[in-house]
């Protein structure tokens, strides 16, 4: 084959397995759109059979000589498959069905896995600018359509949506009918929102401000609170984390400061702000508030079911404590799961009964003892969680070389302490997208530069 045949068939291969990589985003990104057009529940699975392709495919059509390339990647994976045996492990000691294994797995990793596909694709600028257009189009579809729901079809003052949605918490962009959706929906805008004002240098100030307005501005929309504390508290461990730079690190506690000031004045005097105000109850805070007992009640009771020495290390088994899986999936999807052979254990019903006999229960998510760290932790013990914490190192050291990927994977952090977005597919697939599009942006301008 002459040389420039060869070419062809590469760049051609390119295209296909990005194409794939695009719309395994899109998989996570819009089922809850698809449900509203009448596709049957089942489309929430799809992704999970199609980012696992998708990363398969790349890595055996994109092959790349770039050896940082290559290194970053066989780094990435070989976490993932160390990830993985502790998985079998626990399944194996807890006797946990295959799909347990299967689904757990891939809500834990499948951010990653997406990763993984980004960055071992040997990407052209054309083929770069094609991918950023995507994922960012995607992303403000969802801003744009969360502004339609608060000011045309105004879901959040009348119940009027589709399905009945119109509800406080109804401005959810395309995440909706689902239950922490407007969190979910603020989050993306508001990360999308940051990104774009960081990054696109060959657009207009105004249209970078505007961007990061309106990504912002849903937080207040939505009303997601919890959303400011994860962007605050991501900004504030960022500027910890650079206290080697003095300059660097005093600009973000300056900045850090005067936020803070601002939004504590804000939220006794700007007109929908006033719901921030519910969460200064000092009382419900300290060791044995209420609070504080309702957020750790999950960890109370997985302890109270170990049942051997070795859960401490390897949980109690995939899906089978207080993660989304274990916590309402199983139970949701029965029909569907059940004929596979998924396990269950009483761990979530006894936590869904002490959250019943709270009124915190019918408060915000920030209370819930359903949350990201300590759900790893209770299906996979420490042995998992530090496998766990291994993948996430890798991406930080490897794959994340500026503040901008850094402080992504902060907010994600944070909110592994509030509720299970570490599992909602849209939100961490959509951050693993930035991630590994912020690493092939870098990796472009660096050949710019010194070729």
């Amino acid at each position: 084959m002459l040389p420039a045949e060869k070419r062809k068939k590469n760049l051609r291969g390119i295209s296909a397995v990005l194409t794939l990589v695009i719309i395994a985003y899109a998989t996570a990104f819009f089922p809850r759109v698809l449900m509203m057009l009448k596709f049957p529940s089942a489309i929430n699975f799809l992704h999970f059979a199609v980012v696992p392709l998708a990363c398969c495919a790349v890595l055996l059509k994109a092959k790349s000589k770039d050896r940082t390339q290559l290194a970053n990647s066989i780094a990435l994976l070989g976490s993932l498959l160390i990830l993985l045996t502790i998985f079998f492990a626990s399944s194996l000691l807890n006797n946990a069905g295959f799909i347990n294994l299967f689904l757990s797995y891939l809500m834990w990793t499948e951010p990653f896995i997406l990763i993984l596909a980004i960055i071992a694709i040997p990407m052209t600028p054309k083929a770069f600018n094609r991918f950023r257009k995507w994922i960012l189009g995607f992303a403000f579809f969802n801003v744009g359509f969360a502004l339609i729901q608060k000011f045309l079809l105004k879901w959040d003052t009348c119940n009027c949506s589709p399905g009945g949605w119109g509800d406080g918490d109804a401005i959810k962009g395309v995440f909706i009918n689902q239950g922490s959706g407007h969190v979910v929906s603020a989050s993306v805008c508001a990360s999308i929102g940051i990104y774009f004002y960081i990054t696109a240098k060959d657009r207009p100030m105004w249209q970078r401000i505007i961007a990061l307005l309106a990504g912002i501005s849903n937080i207040i929309w939505s009303q997601a609170n919890q959303v400011v504390v994860v962007m605050a508290g991501g900004f504030a461990l960022l500027s910890l984390i650079n206290m080697k730079d003095v300059l660097k690190a005093l600009s973000y506690l300056v900045g850090i400061t005067v936020f803070g000031l601002l939004f504590a004045w804000a939220i006794y005097n700007v007109p929908g702000l006033e719901s921030f105000q519910t969460w200064i109850r000092p009382e419900i805070y300290g060791p044995d508030g209420e609070a504080t007992q309702f957020k750790l009640s999950g960890i109370r009771i997985v302890i109270e079911h170990f049942h051997s020495p070795l859960n401490l290390w390897l949980g109690l088994g995939p899906g089978h404590t207080i993660d989304r899986l274990g916590g309402w999936m199983l139970r949701d999807f029965s029909d569907l799961l059940s004929p596979l052979g998924s396990t269950k254990s009483p761990v979530a019903d006894e936590v869904w009964r002490f959250m019943g006999n709270s009124w915190l229960a019918n408060g915000s998510s920030f209370f819930a003892p359903f949350f990201g760290w300590a759900a790893i932790w209770g299906d996979l013990g420490f042995l998992g969680l530090g496998a766990y914490l291994y993948v996430c190192w890798i991406t930080w050291t490897r794959i994340c070389p500026d503040d901008l990927s850094k402080y992504l994977i902060l907010t994600v952090a944070i909110q592994g302490f509030i509720f299970t977005q570490m599992q909602e597919p849209g939100y961490m697939i959509f951050i693993a997208s930035l991630i590994g599009l912020r690493w092939q942006e870098l990796r472009q301008y660096s050949y710019k530069h010194f070729s």
